[in-house]
């Protein structure tokens, strides 16, 4: 997925905020499910963070086009791990494995097959 950085991503100096790089991956994610013509977020069921690592390498700043890249690394029972990287052309700028867990009626439940297929 390709996004802009906007003057409102950074911070002062002109640098993309560090908990915007998170935002930047949940587009993405939410993304996978738009382009099937769907929703991550159903009445009573949902995706939640439960772990995020990260690595800030290098910044992003104001005008750049990045490129969030997403990979399943595992999916099972009612979690899927997911590995973001963000490039700036061939420049690796962030990554993070990001872990969620899917809930219903706020408690974490299976994967319903057609969801699992969207990752």
């Amino acid at each position: 997925m390709k996004i802009r950085v906007y003057y409102e991503d950074t911070d002062i100096g002109g640098v993309v905020y560090y908990a915007n790089y998170l935002k930047f991956c949940e587009r993405a994610r939410s993304n996978l499910f738009f382009e099937k013509g769907i929703t991550p977020h159903q009445e009573n069921e949902f995706f939640v963070v439960k772990k995020v690592e990260a690595d800030y390498i290098k910044s992003a700043t104001f005008a750049d086009i990045l490129e969030v890249t997403s990979e399943v690394l595992s999916k099972k029972g009612a979690t899927v791990e997911i590995f973001h990287k963000i490039f700036r052309g061939e420049e690796l700028l962030f990554e993070a494995k990001i872990m969620l867990v899917y809930l219903k009626n706020n408690k974490p439940s299976r994967i319903p097959k057609e969801i699992l297929e969207i990752f």
